[in-house]
């Protein structure tokens, strides 16, 4: 095994491997270290290159213990594409062809994993849709029963998809962190193991895979900004902790994109604290945007968003409801990919930054598009045709 410790992200504080761990003792997220030297000797461009095309290539990377295989769905590499419709240079990360339609599979996958090797036999989250569906998912797969607590905004599809896999859900009058508190409360009584964001350290192993993919994807060359639509944000501090892994073991230089944290006007917490200076962001209150994926009121891992922006060069940028939903609709029409909401806020939050000169059009720049659009309502545009009368010309 590569993994040598887990460490706070604030303290550094120092925490074996190999034993089952929630938020450290300064209730900050943790962050599993590596042996980088050992993982450098294997973790060639020849040698990734002949690898199945799935997150589990990474393994060196990741927190697997020897001899323990994967609760797997078949986790592909999602591919970028191009929106040259809509812009030269603009690519986007399309993490909607995972299992369960989005890149909380990533996530998710790596920490049912560990749960079955530790032995939990329940787990529990709240989530605004995609991670409960693919907790249900992984969990069912891995034989561990599974209990989600969502908000009462939450897409209905989502809600069926998750119960569809056998896990216990709840709907509920508040918003995603509200939820948290009653899962926390349960976790605290013995009743299941906590599986929030960033509450437990190998959902940031998973997602982090994607800074790997996309560097191997684009030949060892890493964009010149990345947009990220940031609601709890592990996708986001997960990569900025890929590349120093991938620089370490020798796959990259030093150079970084600029990251830019997404965030929809109606729930905006880090944009705030990011544009105030400050190092922590305040609980957004009445949160609300078509977005649901990115409506987190307080995110547990809001300072390490904030560094990794502002170490970059990047920015904190928030779209409204009109310019998301309007995203959505111009790179279906141009481009052919139907973005989820979440999607549609970086196309926005891309065009923002231009506006205010933060790119340049002639700059690489990578989008992520989280998850299928084809699991959120979409608007009814069909025509009635009366078949008895109709000509062609009528078409």
């Amino acid at each position: 095994m590569y993994v040598t410790h887990l460490e706070c992200s604030l303290t550094g504080e120092r925490y074996e491997a190999g034993q089952v761990h929630g938020l450290s003792r300064a209730g900050k997220p943790l962050l599993v270290r590596y042996d980088l030297d050992k993982a450098r000797a294997t973790l060639t461009r020849e040698d990734l290159a002949s690898r199945e095309p799935t997150m589990w290539k990474w393994r060196e990377l990741l927190p697997l213990p020897d001899g323990v295989e994967p609760v797997s769905l078949g986790e592909p590499e999602t591919p970028i594409l191009s929106l040259t419709g809509t812009a030269p240079n603009l690519l986007v990360k399309d993490e909607g062809r995972l299992p369960t339609g989005s890149f909380k599979a990533r996530g998710l996958a790596m920490a049912v994993t560990m749960a079955r090797h530790f032995e939990i036999a329940r787990m529990a989250l709240p989530t605004n849709g995609n991670a409960g569906a693919a907790l249900a998912a992984y969990g069912a797969r891995a034989g561990i029963e599974t209990v989600v607590v969502c908000p009462a905004e939450t897409p209905e599809i989502n809600v069926r998809e998750t119960a569809a896999y056998g896990a216990r859900v709840y709907v509920a009058d508040g918003q995603i962190d509200e939820c948290g508190r009653l899962v926390g409360e349960g976790a605290a009584q013995g009743l299941w193991f906590d599986c929030s964001t960033l509450k437990e350290p190998y959902r940031l192993e998973g997602k982090k895979v994607m800074g790997f993919e996309l560097a191997e994807q684009l030949n060892w060359k890493l964009p010149d900004a990345i947009f990220y639509p940031t609601g709890g944000g592990t996708g986001l501090i997960g990569m900025w902790k890929a590349f120093d892994e991938l620089e370490a073991v020798g796959l990259i230089g030093p150079e970084r994109p600029r990251m830019f944290a997404i965030q929809a006007a109606g729930c905006a917490p880090i944009v705030r604290a990011f544009d105030a200076g400050e190092e922590y962001a305040e609980r957004w209150e009445g949160a609300a945007t078509v977005a649901t994926g990115i409506r987190v009121p307080k995110a547990v891992g809001d300072f390490l968003i904030l560094r990794a922006v502002r170490e970059s060069s990047g920015a904190a940028l928030a779209v409204d409801e009109v310019a998301i939903i309007q995203a959505v609709e111009d790179v279906a029409r141009d481009d052919g990919i139907l973005l989820c909401p979440e999607g549609g806020a970086v196309v926005a939050g891309w065009r923002l930054a231009l506006e205010r000169g933060l790119v340049a059009k002639d700059e690489t720049v990578l989008l992520f598009n989280c998850a299928n659009g084809n699991k959120y309502p979409l608007p009814d545009r069909s025509r009635e045709l009366a078949l008895a009368t109709a000509r062609p010309t009528d078409l």
